[in-house]
């Protein structure tokens, strides 16, 4: 799940009242947790506390007095003019130290010559800018050299919609207790968590269906999968019909028949026209060409796909408007992918509304920031700072599911549920990527995927296979096609060298 931090409170509350569980229980596993982080993944040199008021700063006590326990150096930096609970210091001697936060130059002093800070200044809780005395603390904190171990989220960041109104730490590390909270994953504050890792505290397990949010794991994904029996053959494994290509773009059919392939659809066929022939029939030998404009061809294809998507370099001429009309036509009841100039269609009014399509198929739309504008004219500022509230909105007008491209990218169905992408990078910023993902997400409602689900999955898997290529800033579409069957293989967490540690449950860095 993936709580705003009024939520978060909510849980905590829930968890100490109703559950039963001592609130300096859930401080302890939170805090030796980090401190578990902090000591594996910079494991020399003094570390410097600085603690608020607050859960949190009670979580920054712990972690400073199971570090002093390890035999580390440590310094507990009162961040508040409040004193720290000192019975979470067990009668650990640590050294307290209080400067006025006044003086900027006494705050630098204090965490100059740390190997690393951990960052236990403000919690979920915050509303706005910090304070001044808060804002000097932090301002401290970034300029020093030392990387920084947030706990929970970075100081100054807001857990609810991602904003950072005010001054906020920039951490290297960021352990979230429990969950990440949404926050955390959304820009402008994504910019400033480092590497997220959440970890497991003690919280009861939430009811079903208690929280509308869920983050894209490994977990989830190995769960939301399906799987091929051992007896099947390419018919059961399922049957895309992938709408695309035009003159000029047919390296977009060919990046989706390849994204559809490598994510494991038993049988593709390419619906086109024929002047993409040659490069598809050549570039993608396994999948099966038909001439879009030949009636009798395509009804024969039809009647062996389980799902369609359409969309990609198709383009918005008159032949491509009739081409859209004639599949959606007669695929009518088959879960369909609409993406690209499938939406501007759409957009246009060209083809049949989400509305008219959701009504008799499972649908889902995956559009980039500019085609949703197309498709939903932004309607107020809340629109830009929440595209979560975006997307679940969008997804409620028209009755089907909406991927929103972006970072992160998000998954809203129209019963108001949302998922947020845990995996992908900023190298995914080139053209063709959509495309391949659109083939991904075909590919999975074509083995039987729901439209939420096979969304998630081609998020999830697109975004490993990113990761593991080798390519960096200078990705390309075929990376992520060639890796994706690696991808396919994982289990856990693939390349996190935290796998071993059973209380941690994810696990997003940037620079993987």
């Amino acid at each position: 799940m993936v709580p705003t931090g009024e939520e978060s409170a909510a849980y905590d509350r829930y968890a100490i009242d109703e559950a039963g569980i001592p609130e300096t229980t859930l401080m302890e596993n939170a805090g030796r947790s980090a401190a578990h982080l902090v000591d594996r993944l910079h494991p020399r040199g003094e570390v410097v506390v600085v603690a608020g008021s607050g859960n949190n700063g009670g979580d920054g006590v712990v972690v400073a007095r199971t570090l002093a326990a390890w035999g580390r150096p440590v310094r507990l930096l009162r961040g508040t003019e409040r004193s720290l609970p000192d019975r979470l210091l067990h009668g650990r001697s640590v050294p307290v130290e209080a400067p006025e936060p006044g003086d900027p130059d006494a705050l630098e002093a204090t965490v100059h010559g740390a190997a690393v800070i951990v960052d236990a200044l403000l919690g979920t809780g915050i509303r706005g800018a910090p304070r001044e005395a808060q804002a000097a603390w932090i301002r401290a904190m970034n300029r020093s050299p030392a990387p920084v171990v947030s706990l929970d989220l970075p100081s100054g960041v807001s857990a609810d919609d991602g904003s950072v109104p005010g001054e906020a730490v920039e951490a290297s590390l960021t352990v979230a207790f429990g969950w990440p909270k949404l926050g955390t994953l959304l820009h402008p504050a994504r910019g400033r968590v480092g590497r997220l890792v959440a970890v497991e505290i003690g919280f009861p397990p939430p009811e079903p269906n208690s929280f509308p949010r869920r983050l894209i794991t490994p977990g989830w994904a190995e769960l939301a999968r399906p799987r091929r029996s051992h007896a099947t053959h390419k018919g059961e494994v399922g049957g895309l019909l992938l709408l695309a290509g035009s003159s000029g773009m047919a390296g977009a059919a060919v990046l989706a028949a390849r994204g559809a392939l490598r994510s494991g659809v038993g049988y593709l066929t390419v619906a086109s026209f024929p002047e993409v022939r040659e490069v598809v029939q050549g570039a993608v030998p396994g999948a099966v060409f038909v001439d879009v404009t030949d009636q009798g061809a395509l009804a024969e294809v039809v009647s062996r796909s389980r799902a369609v998507a359409a969309g990609p370099g198709l383009g918005t001429g008159d032949a491509s408007a009739r081409a859209l009309r004639t599949v959606l036509e007669r695929t009518g009841g088959a879960p369909t992918v609409l993406d690209a100039d499938a939406l501007n269609l759409v957009a246009e009014g060209r083809a049949p509304s989400p509305s008219e399509l959701a009504g008799d198929r499972p649908l889902l739309l995956t559009p980039h920031p500019g085609e949703m504008g197309r498709l939903v004219p932004k309607s107020g500022e809340a629109e830009d700072r929440m595209p979560a509230l975006r997307v679940q909105k969008t997804a409620r007008r028209f009755s089907c599911t909406v991927l929103l491209k972006g970072a992160p990218s998000l998954v809203g169905s129209p019963g108001g549920g949302l998922l947020v992408s845990g995996s992908g990078t900023s190298d995914l910023a080139v053209a063709g990527m959509g495309d391949v993902l659109t083939g991904a997400c075909g590919s999975f409602l074509a083995q039987g995927a729901d439209v939420e689900r096979a969304a998630g999955l081609g998020l999830h898997y697109t975004g490993r296979a990113a990761a593991r290529a080798p390519g960096g800033p200078g990705l390309v579409p075929e990376d992520v096609i060639d890796h994706l069957p690696a991808a396919l293989r994982e289990t856990g967490y693939g390349t996190s060298e935290l796998a071993d540690l059973p209380f941690v449950h994810f696990d997003q860095d940037p620079s993987r």
